[in-house]
């Protein structure tokens, strides 16, 4: 038995963009994200579970504990932790230029502007890692002038 008072309007009847019951149905709209932004997104992600892996307390158990010292004996041992330092900075910088060069450029897909950006970024990291290598040279003149 039909309980429709009236008859339910074939697929010819309705209008274009109504639902099953003749209803006017809501189309949400996609989320649509370029290529850069997911990849900043992945690389985002990576670097979230990269650092959850480093803060694991478990590692640090695996040594033995040694005697904490702060205090440097000479000069030339602060220049050298301050040589360590600043070549392990650099080289981080450089290495996060050059992921994002090499992801921009991926995602620029032949644009002109994105290539370029994408090129800067590698440039920087090129720059990055060459005073990188230069870093003890540095270090060693600001010694010379200090000592």
């Amino acid at each position: 038995m039909n309980h429709h008072p009236f008859p339910r309007p074939g697929a010819a009847d309705r209008r274009p963009g109504a639902g099953r019951r003749g209803r006017p149905c809501v189309r949400r709209p996609r989320r649509y994200r370029s290529r850069t932004v997911r990849a900043a997104l992945m690389l985002l992600n990576a670097a979230a579970v990269t650092a959850a892996l480093v803060a694991v307390p478990t590692v640090a158990w695996a040594a033995e504990p040694a005697a904490v010292v702060l205090a440097a004996e000479s000069i030339q041992q602060v220049a050298n932790n301050i040589r360590t330092w600043l070549i392990g900075i650099l080289v981080a910088v450089a290495t996060l230029f050059l992921t994002v060069g090499g992801l921009r450029y991926l995602a620029a897909n032949g644009d002109p502007g994105e290539v370029e950006k994408a090129k800067l970024a590698l440039r920087s990291a090129a720059i990055g890692y060459a005073l990188a290598l230069l870093a003890p040279l540095f270090v060693t003149i600001v010694g010379a002038w200090v000592a």
